[in-house]
């Protein structure tokens, strides 16, 4: 394994450590990662002693292109060191408390603090001291369950997810980020212990989540969560989706399977978290909209305006930012249908103009959402919705291209209008403005001032207002 800590930073650990006669480890993650061959800036390492003071002895060796930073109430230290991350702690054993996931700490052995990992893939280290660099400890078979794919906690499962019941959602991140699946005694302990997931706080499950969402595979995330009971707790609304009915011999399509299906093929295209986030809700207005007509069969009216207006609750019920990150997932929830009913109909430069209007700089997400939404097992359907898109997407370019119109401001602002009618802030100075958007939208007249400044005299008119005389 000596060939894995060739970075000279592991050599100045190892000196610091001997000069100290501290025992000392690279753990963890980063020593999982070696063997996945996956690259990480992230390093973990365990000292039989105390950690900040190994770490404050290779900050000093390393100089000044080195940054300690001390955490005393914590009894650990971070130094960064290039593109490199190190995290020290002494080694340790926890108990815990039936209601708070936080444990008490006590100094212990590199056995002690093995124990305490969450899973016997994250319960490998390496030696750093002289004498031993580079052996490999491993009590638990966490390499054996590398090679088989395996996600397996170390001592008794139950125990393991009581003590901290967030370890359950990191077993399931795992799964999805790495493509590892949940040893039986593992899930079954997780469906037994669900409940306990009520002590995690909202910000550290919406970490989880967030991780989730951006793993190569989000679905197999939301699918765990969904079979061992966690989505019911953590995310009832997306599991409201789960289902499909039949009515009169007509049904409609699972709408939970439909949107892990679309969120996975976005996934294949963007790493934008958030517009990972609108994928998992474009259609989550759709159960309080579900209605039966006998002549159309299920209908799920408005439910892109349905599913805006519940997520500033879910955002704010999650601890997600109620910010504009929070407004651009809004936006493409309720603009999520429009491109597809384009596709669908003749295209006009109307349809488009007000499309690129809303849209503004986010019209590629858009599309790029809305191509995802297509998975129709009909290869013909496909086919033309494809098609289609392409249609739409050269549409919007020749309409950009041509009237401007993505992002644009009415070239009569409300003030000229007020000074121009000597009118005082009023509804009628919006209709007018209105009026001219809607006009530049439509093609009735140009995106240009002039042709907005005599249309709204023509307007004028109608409202019998009359232009201010200059003296």
């Amino acid at each position: 394994m000596k060939e894995h800590l060739q970075d000279k930073i592991f050599q100045i650990i190892s000196e610091a450590a001997d000069e100290l006669g501290k025992e000392c480890y690279v753990i963890g993650g980063y020593v999982r990662d070696i063997f996945l061959k996956r690259p990480s800036k992230d390093i973990d390492v365990v000292v039989v002693g105390s950690g900040i003071e190994l770490a404050e002895k290779v900050a000093q060796k390393l100089g000044k292109k080195a940054r300690l930073t001390v955490f005393k109430n914590f009894g650990t230290a971070q130094v960064k060191h290039k593109d490199l991350d190190v995290e020290f702690v002494g080694a340790r054993k926890e108990s815990y408390r039936q209601d708070s996931r936080k444990p008490v700490v006590e100094d212990g052995t590199l056995e002690d603090d093995l124990n305490r990992r969450d899973f016997t893939i994250n319960a490998l280290a390496l030696c750093l001291n002289k004498d031993r660099f580079g052996e490999l400890i491993d009590p638990f078979n966490g390499l054996e369950d590398l090679k088989n794919f395996v996600i397996r906690t170390p001592l008794n499962p139950d125990i393991t997810f009581s003590d901290d019941p967030l370890r359950m959602m990191r077993g399931i991140r795992f799964s999805a980020q790495l493509g590892f699946f949940l040893e039986t005694n593992t899930f079954d302990a997780i469906v037994r212990n669900k409940e306990r997931i009520g002590i995690i706080s909202k910000e550290r499950i919406a970490d989880e989540l967030n991780k989730i969402m951006m793993s190569r595979k989000p679905s197999v995330g939301f699918i765990l969560l969904e079979k061992t009971g966690l989505l019911e707790l953590i995310f009832p609304e997306v599991l409201a989706l789960k289902g499909a009915e039949t009515k009169d011999g007509i049904g409609h399509k699972d709408n939970f399977y439909h949107t892990l299906a679309v969120l996975d093929g976005l996934s294949e295209h963007t790493e934008n978290l958030w517009l990972r986030w609108a994928a998992l809700l474009h259609d989550i207005g759709k159960p309080g909209t579900k209605r039966f007509d006998a002549r159309l069969g299920w209908t799920f009216h408005n439910h892109n305006f349905i599913g805006e207006k519940m997520i500033p609750e879910i955002f704010r019920k999650m601890k997600l930012p109620t910010n504009e990150k929070m407004k651009y997932v809004q936006k493409m929830v309720t603009l999520h249908m429009r491109p597809i009913v384009l596709s669908e109909e003749e295209i006009t430069d109307s349809a488009i103009r007000r499309l690129l209007f809303e849209a503004g700089d986010d019209i590629d997400d858009l599309m790029m959402l809305c191509e995802a939404d297509i998975t129709s097992k009909n290869p013909e359907k496909v086919k033309r919705f494809r098609a289609n898109f392409q249609l739409v997407r050269r549409k919007l370019k020749e309409i950009e291209d041509k009237d401007r119109v993505r992002n644009f401001q009415p070239p009569i602002s409300g003030k000229e209008i007020m000074e121009t009618f000597h009118l005082p802030a009023c509804s009628t100075v919006g209709e007018i403005k209105m009026r001219i958007k809607d006009a530049i939208l439509d093609g009735i007249i140009p995106n240009e001032y002039e042709a907005a400044k005599t249309y709204m005299q023509q307007i004028a008119k109608e409202f019998k207002l009359s232009t201010v005389k200059e003296n």
